[in-house]
C-alpha cells in the first residue's frame, strides 16, 4: 500500500551535511559516531559520505580538492556531478555549524524507512501464515527490537550516571588541563616501577587467553587512574555493559561478592543482612560517581567511530587515558579493501589506535585475545608470538604486556607433587612484560581475588 509513495529522504539534508563537511573536515568529528552512509537515501551523497569518511580515516584533509581527487581516482567523479556539483553544495551551507542538525534529519528519515522496511517484513510474514502463532509474533518482535537498538546509538555515560547518583558537573572544558597527570599510574607498585606509569602517547597491549582477567586488570587501571591521580579515563568496553562494569568497580571497593552484587542490583537478593549491604555499597557508589570516568559500552564499534567519539571527548573534557576492552570486537574502517581478510583488519585497528594515542597525546590501553596455540605448549607462558590476529600489534605497540595464572592450569593435588617445598600459587598472577620500547622487560607479581574480580599488589593480596 506503499507503492506509490516515495521512502521518507530529504535530499538537502544530505547535501547540507557534505556541504559543511567540504567546507570543514574536522565537522566529521561530531557527527560520525551516530551518522552512517547507509543512512543516505541517495546514492551519490552516501558516495561523498564515504569518501569523508575514508580521507578522515587515513588523516587526509576533506575539501572539495581532495574528495574530488579520491572521486577521480575511482573513476567516479563524472558520475556524481563532477567539480560543479561539489561547488554547489559549498554555496549551499554557509556556514559547518549546524552540521548535527543536519545529520539527525538525515538519520532520523533513515530511520523511518526502516520502520517500513519491518512493517513490510510483519506483514510479510502475517501473509505467511503458518500453524505456529508465537513463533510468528516472536519473529515481528524481533524486526521491531532490532530496529529499537539500531535506531540507540550510545555514547559515552558518566559512571555517576550509570551508579543512579548525582554529581554537580566541575569539568573542565579544555583539552589540556593545568592538573592532568604527565604519566598515568597504574596503582600497581612493581608495574609502575618497571614501566614507570603509562606513557602518553603510548600503546599499550595487555593480553591473555579468556577468563584470566584481563578485563579486570584494565578497570583496575583505570580506576586506580582516576583514583590516585584525577585521571580523566574513557573506557570503551566492546564486550561488557556498563551496567556490568560499575557492578565490578563496586565490587572491587565493598570487597562484596560481585555475583553477590548483581543480585542485590536486580532485586533479586533478599537475605538478611541486606542492610549491612546497603552501608557498604552507597559509599562506593558515592566514591565512584567522584571520578571522572566515561564509559561507551557500543558493540562492534569501528575505528573510525571510536576515533570520532575519542575526540569530541577530549575536546570536551580532557582524557588522560583510554581503555578498549578488546581489540578483537572491533572493526576496521568500513569498506576497505582488507574486510575479507581479518588479520590485516586487526592490523589496521592496531594502527589506528597507535595513531589515537599519538593523536590525543594520552596512553591507549588495548586489551587483545590469545591464539590457542598457547594452549599447545607444556610450559603455557605466553609469548609476542601468540597474540591473536597479530598482524602489526607487536609492531605498533609501545608495551606489550601478558597475563599468566599458573593455578588455572594446575591443580592444588598436582602442583604438591611436582613442587613439594613451593606454596600453591592459588590467585597470584604472573604479568610478563614482553615488549617496553622505553625500557626493560620481566615479570611481576600480582594478587587476583576471583570472588571481587580484583587485583592487588602482589604483598598485600597475598595476607
Amino acid at each position: 500500500m506503499y507503492s506509490d509513495r516515495l521512502p521518507p529522504q530529504d535530499i538537502e539534508a544530505e547535501e547540507a551535511v557534505i556541504g559543511s563537511l567540504l567546507i570543514d573536515g574536522n565537522a566529521l568529528i561530531r557527527i560520525a559516531s551516530f551518522l552512517k552512509p547507509e543512512d543516505f537515501a541517495v546514492s551519490r551523497t552516501k558516495l561523498l559520505y564515504e569518501v569523508c569518511r575514508a580521507l578522515f580515516d587515513r588523516k587526509d584533509a576533506i575539501n572539495q580538492v581532495t574528495v574530488a581527487h579520491e572521486l577521480g581516482g575511482k573513476g567516479l567523479l563524472e558520475s556524481t556531478g563532477g567539480i560543479p556539483y561539489l561547488s554547489s553544495l559549498v554555496a549551499k551551507v554557509p556556514t559547518s555549524a549546524h552540521v548535527e542538525n543536519y545529520a539527525r534529519i538525515v538519520q532520523r528519515t533513515a530511520v523511518m524507512r526502516r520502520l517500513i522496511g519491518a512493517a513490510e517484513g510483519i506483514a510479510a510474514i502475517g501473509y505467511e501464515g503458518g500453524p505456529d502463532v508465537d513463533h510468528a509474533l516472536t519473529e515481528a518482535e524481533d524486526l521491531l527490537y532490532g530496529l529499537r537498538r539500531g535506531e540507540g546509538n550510545r555514547d559515552f555515560v558518566p559512571l555517576h550516571r550509570i551508579l543512579d547518583e548525582y554529581l554537580e558537573e566541575k569539568r573542565m572544558a579544555e583539552s589540556a588541563r593545568p592538573d592532568a597527570p604527565d604519566v598515568v599510574p597504574t596503582g600497581f607498585i612493581d608495574m609502575d616501577k618497571m614501566l614507570g606509569g603509562l606513557q602518553r602517547s603510548d600503546l599499550v597491549i595487555l593480553a591473555a587467553r579468556p577468563s584470566l582477567g584481563k578485563s579486570s586488570l584494565a578497570l583496575n587501571i583505570a580506576y586506580n587512574a582516576a583514583k590516585m591521580a584525577s585521571a580523566h579515563v574513557a573506557v570503551f568496553s566492546l564486550e561488557m555493559g556498563k551496567e556490568q562494569l560499575a557492578d565490578r568497580l563496586i565490587s572491587s571497593i565493598t570487597k562484596m561478592d560481585s555475583y553477590k552484587l548483581r543480585q542485590i542490583r536486580q532485586g533479586r537478593h533478599a537475605h538478611q543482612g541486606n542492610e549491612s549491604d546497603e552501608a557498604l555499597i552507597m559509599p562506593a557508589i558515592g566514591e565512584l560517581s567522584e571520578l571522572a570516568v566515561w564509559i561507551d559500552d557500543t558493540p562492534l564499534l569501528d575505528v573510525v567511530e571510536m576515533r570520532s567519539k575519542a575526540r569530541r571527548l577530549h575536546l570536551e573534557q580532557g582524557v588522560d587515558l583510554i581503555v578498549v576492552d578488546y581489540m578483537q570486537l572491533m572493526k576496521g574502517p568500513p569498506g576497505a579493501a582488507w574486510s575479507n581478510n581479518r588479520v590485516q583488519e586487526v592490523s589496521e585497528i592496531s594502527r589506528s589506535l597507535k595513531g589515537l594515542a599519538r593523536d590525543l597525546h594520552v596512553p591507549v590501553l588495548a586489551l587483545s585475545q590469545l591464539s590457542r596455540a598457547v594452549e599447545m605448549r607444556p610450559n603455557r607462558r605466553p609469548m609476542l608470538s601468540d597474540l591473536r590476529e597479530s598482524g602489526s600489534i607487536e609492531q605498533d605497540a609501545d608495551v606489550v604486556m601478558f597475563i599468566y595464572r599458573e593455578d588455572m592450569y594446575q591443580q592444588e593435588q598436582d602442583w604438591e607433587k611436582s613442587h613439594p617445598d613451593k606454596p600453591y600459587p592459588k590467585g597470584v598472577a604472573e604479568i610478563i612484560i614482553s615488549k617496553h620500547r622505553h625500557g626493560a622487560t620481566g615479570s611481576l607479581s600480582l594478587y587476583f581475588d576471583e570472588k571481587t574480580t580484583t587485583f592487588r599488589n602482589a604483598l598485600v593480596g597475598s595476607r
